[in-house]
């Protein structure tokens, strides 16, 4: 299995620090709602237990965002959310909003297939820069929560060594371009 199938393991210490043990470093909640949003799954294991915390600490990560006033969740949902909790078995949320955000994953990925999908204005110089502000759009008004695409390619010409300001500006002059020629048709 590759490492970015796998949960990414963070262990707890008795001393309440975060380890990373990819990278043998010391992590925050932050540092892990970063690898969230970068699509990797995570597993938080308390090292002495064994015991899974994941769940105690993707809540206190989504209770922090909340209480910075980056409100996600409207009061009404997080007034069925406890109600939820008040029915014998759990009632049906956990299934229901599961099966939301599985629809919402899946929606969002066609919908960056049918972006990509073979269409006339695909030759059109600048596109390619169109493309990355539609999917930033996209990834912005949805939280990122698809977990398959993590933002504009950041290694366009496949080389291994990522982009660099020049080619952020050969884009930023595609676009330009791009703009000219559609003002001069209208």
């Amino acid at each position: 299995m590759a490492e970015q199938d796998k949960p990414l393991l963070i262990k707890r210490y008795a001393s309440r620090r975060l380890y990373n043990t990819e990278t043998s470093d010391y992590v925050t909640l932050e540092d892990i709602a970063g690898f969230i949003r970068e699509g990797r799954e995570v597993q938080i294991v308390d090292l002495k237990t064994g015991d899974d915390l994941t769940r105690q600490y993707l809540l206190q990560i989504i209770a922090e965002h909340e209480s910075r006033g980056e409100n996600v969740l409207p009061v009404n949902v997080l007034n069925d959310l406890v109600r939820s909790y008040m029915v014998p078995g759990g009632g049906m949320m956990p299934q229901f909003l599961q099966s939301s955000f599985e629809m919402l994953r899946e929606s969002q990925s066609k919908m960056m297939e049918n972006m990509n999908a073979m269409n006339p204005m695909s030759q059109m110089p600048g596109f390619e820069a169109m493309q990355a502000q539609q999917r930033a759009f996209l990834k912005a008004m949805t939280g990122g929560l698809s977990g398959q695409w993590s933002g504009p390619d950041r290694d366009r010409d496949g080389d291994g060594d990522g982009d660099t300001a020049e080619d952020l500006d050969t884009i930023k002059k595609q676009l330009a371009d791009l703009q000219k020629k559609l003002s001069k048709l209208s």
